[in-house]
C-alpha cells in the first residue's frame, strides 16, 4: 500500500520598507502571478534558511539593498489560502537598510516606487493590502482567503 502523500504549505517573506511614511511597492512583470499589480519585495523560502536570511536575500537581488538580522523585525504572519495552494506568509519590517533602492530585476519588475502609506495604488495584491491593513492596526496574526476567517 503506498504511503498517502503529507500536506505541504509554501512559505513567502515579504519585506516591509518604510521611510518618510511611505512603503516600497513592487510592480510584478512577467511572473505569471498578478502581473501588473503592485506587492511588496518578496520571495519563497528556498529551503535551509530562515524568514529574515530569505528577505535578506530576496532585499539584494530585487531592490539592491543590504539588511542585516538585527535590524529586521516579524510584525505579521498570514495564513493564507487560495485554491492553488495554502501559504505562510510572513512579513517582516526592516529598521534600516545600506545602499539606495534600485530595480535590480526589470524583466520580472516593472516599477520599484515609493508610496504614502495611506494612499496605496488600487492595484495592490489583495493579501498585502490586508496585512498592511493589519500591520498598522499592530496585529500579529492573521488568516486570508478561509470561507469562514
Amino acid at each position: 500500500m503506498a504511503e498517502a502523500q503529507r500536506f505541504k504549505i509554501f512559505i513567502a517573506a515579504y519585506l516591509v520598507l518604510e521611510d518618510d511614511g511611505k512603503v516600497l511597492l513592487h510592480k510584478r512583470a512577467n511572473s505569471g502571478y498578478e502581473d501588473g499589480n503592485y506587492s511588496l519585495v518578496a520571495g519563497h523560502l528556498d529551503g535551509a534558511e530562515t524568514a529574515k536570511h530569505s528577505i535578506i536575500r530576496e532585499a539584494y537581488e530585487e531592490a539592491g539593498i543590504k539588511l542585516t538580522t538585527e535590524d529586521l523585525e516579524v510584525v505579521h504572519v498570514t495564513h493564507r489560502f487560495s485554491p492553488a495552494r495554502e501559504y505562510i506568509d510572513i512579513f517582516i519590517k526592516a529598521t534600516k537598510w545600506q545602499g539606495q533602492v534600485v530595480n535590480k530585476e526589470p524583466h520580472k519588475c516593472a516599477e520599484l516606487a515609493w508610496f504614502p502609506k495611506d494612499n496605496l495604488p488600487d492595484n495592490l495584491i489583495l493579501p498585502v493590502k490586508h496585512a498592511l491593513e493589519q500591520i498598522d492596526q499592530a496585529k500579529t496574526y492573521s488568516d486570508f482567503g478561509w470561507q469562514n476567517s
